[in-house]
């Protein structure tokens, strides 16, 4: 990959289609993570403004230490980028608190509650976005977005543009370094942070993402893989059928013309 290159066109992309849009700018979650820092860091080499938004909920402090030293980079090195800090541990707590009330906990509550914790980060950063006139950067990878769907529906897939997910994780990697993404960013085990505890990506998905974005694209013998190769073979298939519904268009029941 032409790292430099890809950097170049993602750039003039995102300008583009602000421009064609009619936006000003753009509004990111930066969560201490390399998809966010690098995201957020492509949005700010556009010239257009920048808003950087952190909205912890229950987050683990090196998570937030590492999104707020990612922005300090990020304006030191731009004079376009602003950043927000938005507290939603009280707002999250209300919510559990709201429909916890009167009623047993159903089989899904802990799930449910990790998926609105993203949703209320989407309200968040299209408040902004309303507010401003910005558009609302993805930071989805191409495995997460179209491989194994390892994003919340409404969620963090809730965005306007999404400038990464043509990249796998490793290509990110590539981007990340010639961007001058710090070490600490780097080398911390990529998660969502969505738990409240030190659950890795790897740790939710059962793979790395390297061997995620070899499932993704292997058309060979399967008869000739090793036990840990069927297995992961095994995973990706199994989480991209899942959440296909995630991925695939919404659907819509159409209404046969004879009855309108």
């Amino acid at each position: 990959m032409d790292v430099a290159r890809v950097i170049d066109h993602i750039t003039g992309w995102l300008s583009d289609y602000a421009a064609k849009s009619g936006t000003g700018g753009f509004v990111v979650g930066v969560s201490g993570g390399i998809d966010s820092a690098i995201t957020s860091t492509l949005g700010a080499r556009t010239g257009l403004p920048m808003l950087c938004v952190e909205m912890p909920i229950h987050q683990a402090p090196n998570q937030v230490s590492r999104a707020r030293h990612h922005i300090d980079w990020l304006q030191q090195n731009n004079s376009n980028v602003r950043s927000q800090e938005i507290q939603l541990t009280g707002v999250f707590d209300d919510f559990v608190t709201a429909v916890s009330a009167n009623q047993d906990k159903p089989q899904g509550h802990d799930m449910a509650l990790v998926n609105s914790r993203a949703r209320l980060r989407m309200t968040t950063l299209y408040y902004f976005a309303a507010a401003h006139g910005y558009l609302v950067l993805g930071t989805g990878n191409k495995v997460e977005d179209f491989g194994v769907g390892f994003y919340t529906k409404y969620g963090d897939g809730g965005v306007d543009v999404s400038p990464i997910a043509d990249l796998t994780k490793t290509q990110v990697y590539a981007v990340a370094e010639v961007l001058g993404i710090s070490d600490d960013i780097m080398q911390a085990p990529p998660t969502d942070g969505l738990w409240g505890d030190d659950r890795t990506d790897e740790d939710q998905l059962g793979a790395s993402y390297p061997e995620l974005e070899w499932a993704m694209t292997f058309a060979g013998d399967e008869s000739a893989l090793t036990d840990r190769e069927y297995d992961v073979l095994g995973i990706y298939r199994r989480l991209n059928k899942a959440n296909k519904h995630k991925m695939d268009p919404i659907p819509v029941c159409i209404i046969p013309a004879d009855m309108i």
